[in-house]
């Protein structure tokens, strides 16, 4: 095993619509729909295992009605799911996006799933983190997200998150953090982006990243300045799993021990190739189609 990921994996309704999200009590048409394995641990195995490791993910129960497709579609990518633990009790963790080319609009039922008097996911393996190369950790999981980053800090292993208050544990001891413009607005809205940035950059020893979709990408680490990236111009089907496989991007460069510069550029150009394709799952992007984007526009 090369990447243990413990994160969100759920079954996820996709429907692309033909043009704009309506208005309320309008009408969209469907051009293309299916049911494939969601959620930002899933989308960043499906892109890692594309690119040659062997992945091992980890995190919620799988339920009677996804058990089945979602396990038929992680083999098809040669995911390792041995550790989800199958809860006959309940439906399982689904979701339904829908599509168009400038957003996606999600609905499901993660509060009710997720609440604090329902523990619908494992705790983390610990001899996995043991094995694994490098660790990815979702924050959904309350007190098992941070114990994952615990082992990791006990086993001296690099671990990739996302979404994580400045001052949290997660965040403290990570070897990248992935910031989206999403989570700031949910719980940062006050604040200046740049002194947020430093915050975020002065409480960890590991590389930060903010992200806002196609706007510039900033990044940077304890004691140095921001520093910042144009994202990669695509035609976009699809922005759906772009910001899970931009840090399938990130541990790509950890592992393959690139320079900051290098890494957030292979993590936004994933990004941007995923924009191209719809379903991702059906196309994942692969190492030398990111590389040739990268240098077409570095040379553009």
């Amino acid at each position: 095993m090369d990447i243990y990921l413990y994160g969100m994996t759920l079954l996820s309704s996709i429907n692309l619509l033909k043009e704009v999200y309506p208005q309320p009590d309008g009408y969209a048409e469907i051009n293309e729909s299916y049911s494939l394995p969601g959620g930002e641990t899933a989308n960043a195995a499906i892109v890692l295992s594309g690119f040659g490791y062997k992945t091992k993910i980890d995190g919620p129960f799988l339920g009677s009605k996804t058990k089945e497709p979602l396990t038929a579609h992680l083999e098809k990518f040669d995911i390792d799911y041995s550790l989800l633990h199958f809860d006959f009790s309940f439906d399982g963790v689904q979701d339904i996006v829908l599509i168009d080319s400038n957003s996606r609009t999600v609905f499901g039922k993660f509060q009710k799933y997720f609440g604090e008097e329902t523990r619908r996911w494992t705790a983390p393996d610990k001899d996995s983190i043991r094995e694994a190369k490098i660790v990815s950790i979702d924050p959904f999981f309350n007190n098992e997200s941070e114990l994952a980053a615990r082992y990791c800090f006990e086993l001296n292993k690099q671990y990739v998150t996302i979404d994580c208050l400045h001052d949290s544990v997660m965040h403290r001891h990570s070897a990248a953090n992935v910031i989206s413009n999403e989570f700031i607005k949910n719980n940062y809205p006050e604040e200046n982006i740049e002194e947020l940035f430093y915050k975020y950059a002065g409480s960890s020893d590991g590389l930060t990243v903010f992200t806002f979709g196609s706007r510039e990408i900033l990044y940077g680490r304890k004691d140095s300045t921001i520093k910042k990236i144009v994202p990669y111009k695509v035609n976009a089907v699809s922005t759906l799993g772009a910001g899970d496989t931009f840090r399938a991007g990130i541990i790509y460069g950890l592992l393959n021990n690139m320079s900051d510069e290098d890494t957030v550029k292979f993590a936004a150009a994933t990004a941007a190739i995923v924009c191209t394709q719809f379903p991702m799952a059906f196309n994942p992007p692969c190492v030398p189609d990111i590389l040739k984007l990268i240098n077409e526009q570095r040379n553009s």
